[in-house]
């Protein structure tokens, strides 16, 4: 008996010691957006903000104040905000996570319902404003003063409850304080407020003589039409004016911008005293900006300030800033250089003063001032093109100071008056840290560091790795991420899978967590493959140059870049070459079907999400900016259609597309899957019902599931 209780108690000891030492495995629930343990399974988040020079840490249900050791402090709570208001169910639906303090010197916090906006005094526990908040556009705090959407319409709604109509012609063919040109040109939104919420400026869009993409809603009893309004390239494109709309008069005065045929408006910028309205403007071929002062009293253009011409493209991404204490100088962003950096300019002379950053990197942000110093704080890859760092620039002579620790990449808030800095920060080792500093001369400390736990820990985790090669012209140098799996044996071959994207306005690689790894790569590399990903020429943060090299002929300079990188991967023994497969979305799906029909030998399977199949078919803005029109560059369109191409397709290739999606129509596909159908090669297809450009909420791991066993079937 004695012996049989010693076995027992050395076999739960075994095993107890095997279940220890053996890690868990992730799901895509675990890692991918829309996963069931995705929120728990990420670093930790935290939410801070400023109220003045305060530092406040919002909760769901409660708001804290935060001393500069990191100590919190309860300033109010949900239940504190149901109390003032008298009501059980007046906090129903209401999240604190989304409060802000728009009075740096009051105990007012900005509290959204459902229905209304409250302003709460969390001293005296009552609330001192409401005001419904449905159709809500912009909210001016100022003038507590709202702009809103009603049937269409443009409409405010002043502090007192008064709401007032702009537009009466408002439809699905003109439309109102919306985002026009389709979201380029860094738009964001439609209306724009002076500092003292006094006027508003808004877009008003005129699409009718656009024509309708036929999107079909598949839920209805029988289907129903429920068409996009879709410029594509070389067609009409929509007509865009901008008003401004005076409170105190009642009156509307429209920008007399002349004739807006072909003419791009971006970069709306109030001047301080509110009597001024700045913005760019573009010609259609997008090779000449203007920055443009109107009279927003009579509509009167007042001057050109500054041209900007290039010959292949400009894209202005900003307003100008002004200076928070002289409102007649501003800060303006160009690449006329090479590299974005900012520019001093006299808002009366309109002369520049003189270049604030220089060299061989780009500005990424303007995160505020320091007032007392007169500096500007920034975010750029000065340090290095993998990370963001945080520096303050001297107004008056340009001097640039690092304000972080040097490590990884940073984004940050400042406080009221600009001289505490909350810095948010991620290395390829850390998941996560805040740090409270100073931006300061020579001040490198103020409070508290604190480092997110690894959410990660308990789990067997690939190894995250990154390199750099050089690309197709032999120069430049590029960067990449390898993926590879737990437990890595060089001695072994594995199959590989290229993750691509390749397009304009973004970047894979970055010095965060997991050098920036996608959570599908590492459920990918838990399976037994290594994921490679490289930033080709033509993406993002690296100089006009860099990214102006793909100009005419998208797909073609990336693929050379990209296959540099195989053949990096073709030297390496691990690598099974016989089991090469291509994954990307969006222009990652052009990248895709792409590489697989110009080097089918090489490239066994591929999944393309929501492919560009034929660049006339894809949005005016965008394509004209980098490709011309049709009209100028059939030789580009013609190199560039993968409908010409479709004959060479030799590997296995799934194409999924959203059936609704409005960004990337499905015309692309169905082009490339007819021309498929007319030379005999065979790609397959799947598509989510009512989905648009990506898949949304747990639809995402659905998605991800379904690209995995695809490569699963035809490539492990």
């Amino acid at each position: 008996m004695m012996m049989r209780s010693k076995f027992i108690i050395l076999l739960l000891i075994y095993c107890t010691t095997t279940m220890m030492a053996q890690k868990r495995q992730f799901t895509l629930e675990d890692l991918n957006f829309g996963g069931i343990h995705y929120n728990e399974m990420s670093p930790e988040k935290r939410y801070y903000l400023w109220h003045g020079n305060v530092l406040m840490r919002k909760y769901i249900d409660n708001v804290a104040m935060v001393s500069d050791t990191g100590k919190e402090t309860e300033l109010f709570s949900l239940d504190d905000i149901q109390e003032a208001f008298g009501s059980e169910d007046a906090c129903i639906g209401v999240n604190l996570l989304n409060v802000s303090f728009p009075y740096k010197d009051r105990s007012w916090v900005l509290v959204l319902t459902p229905q209304e906006r409250l302003l709460y005094d969390y001293q005296k526990k009552e609330i001192v404003f409401s005001q419904k908040c449905t159709g809500s556009l912009e909210w001016n705090s100022d003038s507590k003063t709202d702009a809103f959407s009603r049937d269409n319409n443009l409409w405010v709604r002043l502090s007192d409850g008064t709401e007032r109509q702009l537009s009466f012609d408002g439809s699905r063919e003109i439309v109102y304080g919306r985002s026009v040109h389709r979201n380029e040109f860094g738009i964001e939104k439609g209306t724009f407020w002076s500092g003292d919420g006094k006027k508003l400026a808004f877009y008003r869009m005129d699409q009718s003589m656009v024509t309708d993409y036929p999107q079909v809603n598949t839920f209805t009893s029988i289907a129903t039409c429920e068409p996009d309004k879709y410029p594509m390239a070389g067609q009409t494109s929509h007509k865009v004016t901008i008003g401004v709309y005076d409170i105190e008069r009642d009156t509307t005065v429209w920008l007399q911008t002349g004739d807006v045929t072909d003419r791009y408006f971006t970069n709306i910028a109030w001047a301080p005293d509110g009597t001024s309205l700045y913005l760019i403007e573009l010609n259609r071929d997008q090779n000449v900006s203007r920055l443009e002062q109107y009279d927003v009293a009579t509509g009167e253009k007042k001057r050109t300030l500054l041209t900007e011409e290039d010959e292949k493209y400009v894209e202005p991404q900003h307003p100008v800033t002004f200076l928070p204490w002289d409102g007649d100088k501003f800060i303006y962003w160009s690449q006329k250089d090479g590299y974005w950096h900012l520019y001093l300019y006299d808002a009366v002379s309109g002369q520049c003063v003189r270049q604030l950053t220089k060299g061989e990197w780009v500005v990424t942000k303007i995160l505020g001032f320091n007032q007392e110093e007169r500096t500007v704080i920034v975010c750029g890859n000065k340090k290095n093109p993998l990370q963001r760092n945080i520096f303050a620039v001297s107004i008056a002579d340009g001097k640039i100071e690092e304000l972080d620790n040097g490590i990884g990449s940073h984004d940050g808030k400042l406080s009221a008056d600009g001289t505490r800095l909350l810095d948010q920060w991620s290395a390829p080792d850390v998941a996560r840290a805040w740090t409270l500093c100073s931006t300061s001369k020579g001040d490198k400390g103020v409070g508290f560091n604190i480092e997110a736990r690894n959410p990660w820990e308990e789990y067997e985790v690939p190894t995250y790795t990154q390199g750099t090669l050089k690309a197709a012209d032999g120069k430049t140098d590029l960067y990449y991420r390898m993926v590879l799996p737990p437990h890595f044996d060089k001695k072994k071959q594995y199959p590989t899978v290229v993750y691509v994207y390749g397009g304009p306005h973004a970047h894979n690689i970055e010095a965060t967590w997991h050098w920036n790894s996608r959570s599908w790569e590492t459920y990918m590399a838990q399976k037994g493959y290594i994921v490679f990903v490289l930033d080709n020429r033509g993406s993002e943060h690296r100089g006009k140059a860099f990214e102006q090299a793909t100009f005419r002929q998208l797909g073609q300079v990336e693929m050379q870049d990209q296959m540099k990188g195989v053949e990096y991967l073709q030297s390496l023994p691990y690598i099974d070459t016989d089991r090469l497969g291509v994954h990307g979305w969006s222009y990652g799906g052009f990248m895709t079907i792409s590489l697989m029909t110009e080097h089918p030998d090489v490239f066994k399977v591929g999944v393309a999400g929501g492919p560009v199949i034929n660049w006339e078919k894809y949005e005016v803005m965008y394509t004209e900016r980098y490709m011309d029109t049709p009209e100028q560059n059939p030789e580009g369109y013609e190199k560039t259609n993968l409908e010409r191409k479709a004959d060479r397709l030799q590997g296995r290739l799934l194409i999924i597309i959203g059936m609704n999606d409005d960004v990337v129509v499905p015309q692309n596909t169905m082009l490339f899957l007819n021309q498929c159908n007319e030379v005999g090669t065979y790609p397959d297809l799947y598509v989510y019902p009512g989905e648009g450009h990506n898949m949304q909420g747990h639809m995402s791991v659905h998605l991800h599931e379904k690209i995995t066993r695809y490569f699963d079937d035809y490539l492990k």
